[in-house]
Formats: structure tokens, sequence, C-alpha cells
């Protein structure tokens, strides 16, 4: 399931971000959007996601995407969690694909590929 934007296309992250400001600015919700309580309310909508599978067996929850009803829910928490942290990085300046590249590649240097086939938890 991919969501095109207005145009038909994908916007960009920045694009996207400069259309969470102002929509936050055009209702006066700047005092209210903190870094603390950006992460709170990520991690509600985070929480909300869980929910949709929360009881779903792996099988299941491997089909989620498949009837329109569910895929319409994920897809919604999906939209939360990522809004919220965009706003959360566009408070405290954090560029979010840059920082994602950097935790990649550090994450490679601490979990090289293992020459025995010993597979390692991924953070």
């Amino acid at each position: 399931m991919r969501v095109a934007g207005a145009a038909g296309s994908v916007p960009d992250v920045a694009a996207l971000q400069r259309r969470l400001a102002a929509f936050a600015a055009a209702r006066d919700w700047g005092p209210y959007h903190t870094p603390k309580n950006l992460a709170a309310a990520l991690s509600v909508e985070v929480s909300e996601l869980v929910e949709i599978f929360q009881w779903l067996t792996p099988e299941q929850s491997a089909r989620v995407m498949e009837e329109p009803e569910s895929a319409h829910r994920v897809a919604d928490e999906v939209a939360d969690v990522l809004a919220y942290l965009l706003q959360f990085c566009e408070v405290l300046g954090i560029d979010p694909l840059a920082a994602l590249a950097a935790k990649i590649d550090r994450n490679e240097t601490r979990f090289p590929v293992p020459e025995n086939g010993v597979r390692h938890s991924s953070e």
C-alpha cells in the first residue's frame, strides 16, 4: 500500500516537516509541542500500532495488510507515529535521515556479518 501526496507524488521529509509545522502553528499548538510532550505522544501512537497486532498470531500479523480495514488502520497509525517523530526531530533540530544513516553505520560496525552463520539481535 503506497499513499501518494496530493499531486500524486510522495513528498520528501523536509516538505512533510514544513507541512506539520504549519499545521501546528495555524492552531497555536507550538507551546504544547515540547520534546517531552512529543515523545509522550509518539509513545501513545506506537502503542496504538502495537495494539493492532497484540493478539494476532505471527501468520495473521504477516497478512494484516491484505484486509482493507486493518490495512487502513495500520497505515493511519504508521502516519501518526511518523508525524510525531518528524515533529519531535524538528523541535530538537535532528535530521532524521542523517540520524538513521549514522545509526546504520554504527550497527554495521557493532554487528558485523558473521562468518560462522550465527545471527545477532538488532537494535
